[in-house]
């Protein structure tokens, strides 16, 4: 295909940045007073209040957009969207479909190499309501016939980062007699600090891991066992134990019942199956009925993003901003900003959600994709965020974007907090896209007695920083599951346009076939050799 690079749509946008590019966002607000309502989009799902996705701070103006849209169309969108709905290997290196919206399907077939695959996930979605209820009203027990108090889910990457930034999400609506943990990382402290207080009478360990032969996964998996089966001897295995996994050769040899594991499929990207049974802590944490409503929001944005035009789509929009950021006025980082603290994890899932799809420069030709792609996400929930990094946000010199997400209702309502919340949102955004001149600092000086003068070049704000706002009515697992969706198909649009595949992730491999390289070294089970210098020096001087 022609590069996207290469198309009119393409150079049209160039040129219309051009002629944006010392245009300041308070000369564009001053200039047109209708600007937030011709720049802001409405979305209203069908079991929910509308959402407001505001771009009326981000530096376009109201012809971007449909100049944009042409992007859209130039390289396809739609046909991608129908390519990945029939099931085709989108993930081209290596071979898979990719149908992660399979999970949370409510109509007829899905077919992958001619094989329905709706029967499978109803039966493992099924198999997860069981077993929920099980746990839940105390049919399940542990060895010992104690009940289960505690679930501790045991993965990384996608077998962790989805289900706990959910479960933290979705805390106003755990049940109160279970208590899920999560351990992902292989340093002991993650796992030892989790099992500290826990009792192995009532615990219940969910080993995440497709393959279970994921280093960190399996090494805390092992540990996690040690310490159950020293108390409770090795047949409390399949009592405490359960596991998400295809290998079931694997997952017998290591005790767990192969009743107890629940099936997922190559065509389910890791960062993209929450909705898997890789989503069984949450459904724990919050009740079937509730991860139902979850799958529920999910499939209503997918409808949205499958049928509306790309100016009234949602995450087609979030993606077309994306890429005007990045390439047509090169801002290097965004900035993830949830005035929520429940939605504090939310920065670090789009890390992987977004940076580990998009983080590439080869397209689908093998060829350089030529221009920047994803840039780099941070965040942090506000207001926390503003007693931290804020002060370089508004006064550092760096031209960033931000995306601010808050709720008009609280999830747990305190009288005086939520009012507050939202004043400190909407006033960042307003000062990052505002600023403030010289003569403003002057004049708010000078209306001080006694103030000293020689503050104003402090107090200046260059401001025209851009932002995006996204309003949602409340946080509750129906707007969380459109709001993850959301992200998501941004994710797959931004692929299409770009011609990257999205759901590949080559640069994980590179640093994990040197760790298997090294660890015998740093076992001193073989020598040192064939390693770079800074490499041996390390490795003996942690064994000096």
């Amino acid at each position: 295909m022609t590069p996207i690079l290469n198309t009119p749509a393409w150079k049209h946008a160039e040129r219309h940045a051009h002629g944006l590019r010392d245009v300041h966002l308070r000369d564009l607000f001053a200039h047109d007073p209708t600007r937030f309502a011709r720049l802001s989009v409405r979305w209203n799902p069908g079991a929910g209040e509308s959402w407001l996705l505001d771009l009326s701070k981000q530096r376009i103006t109201p012809e971007t957009l449909p100049i944009l849209a042409g992007l859209w169309e130039s390289a396809d969108v739609p046909g991608w969207i129908a390519k990945m709905r029939a099931g085709e290997p989108i993930n081209h290196t290596e071979g898979r479909a990719v149908l992660h919206t399979a999970l949370r399907h409510a109509g007829g077939p899905v077919k992958v190499g001619g094989h329905d695959v709706m029967p499978d996930v109803q039966a493992v979605l099924a198999k997860m309501r069981d077993f929920c209820r099980a746990v839940h009203s105390g049919q399940w027990r542990g060895a010992t016939g104690e009940t289960i108090t505690d679930v501790v889910n045991i993965g990384i990457g996608g077998s962790d980062l989805g289900p706990r930034m959910a479960t933290q999400a979705l805390a106003a609506h755990h049940l109160g007699h279970l208590r899920v943990h999560y351990v992902a990382n292989v340093d002991s402290a993650d796992l030892a600090t989790i099992l500290h207080g826990l009792s192995p009478q009532r615990t219940l360990f969910i080993i995440a891991s497709k393959t279970f032969t994921t280093q960190e996964t399996m090494q805390n998996a092992r540990s996690a066992r040690d310490w159950l089966t020293t108390t409770l001897g090795e047949a409390a295995v399949a009592r405490h134990f359960v596991a998400v996994s295809t290998a079931l050769d694997k997952v017998a040899a290591f005790g767990i019942d192969t009743d107890n594991a629940f099936a997922f499929w190559d065509w389910v990207g890791g960062r993209f199956s929450l909705w898997s049974a890789i989503g069984l802590p949450l459904a724990l944490a919050i009740g079937f009925e509730c991860f139902e409503a979850l799958l529920a929001g999910a499939r209503e944005m997918d409808n949205h993003f499958f049928t509306a035009p790309p100016l009234e789509n949602l995450p087609a929009l979030l993606a077309l901003i994306e890429l005007w950021n990045a390439d047509f006025i090169s801002l290097q980082t965004r900035a993830v900003l949830p005035y929520s603290q429940s939605l504090g994890l939310l920065p670090r899932y789009l890390q992987q959600l977004e940076m580990e799809s998009l983080g590439k420069q080869i397209d689908r030709d093998g060829k350089l994709v030529g221009c920047p792609t994803l840039p780099i996400i941070w965040g942090e929930p506000g207001t926390n965020g503003q007693h931290a990094f804020y002060q370089l946000l508004h006064q550092g010199g760096r031209a960033l974007s931000c995306e601010f997400i808050a709720c008009k209702e609280a999830d747990f309502p305190l009288p005086g907090h939520h009012e507050k919340l939202l004043a400190n949102c909407f006033a960042q955004s307003a000062a990052l896209m505002k600023g403030k001149t010289l003569e403003e600092a002057s004049q708010e000086l000078t209306a001080v007695p006694s103030a000293p003068t020689f503050l104003a070049p402090y107090k200046i704000f260059p401001g025209n920083q851009p932002s995006t706002t996204l309003l949602l009515p409340r946080l509750d697992p129906y707007t969380l599951g459109a709001l993850i969706a959301l992200y998501e198909h941004k994710v797959f649009t931004l692929g299409v346009l770009w011609h990257l595949d999205a759901f590949d992730q080559w640069g994980v491999e590179y640093g994990k076939q040197i760790a298997n390289s090294l660890l015998p070294m740093i076992e001193g089970t073989s020598p040192v050799a064939d390693v770079d210098s800074s490499t041996a020096g390390l490795i003996a001087a942690c064994k000096s």
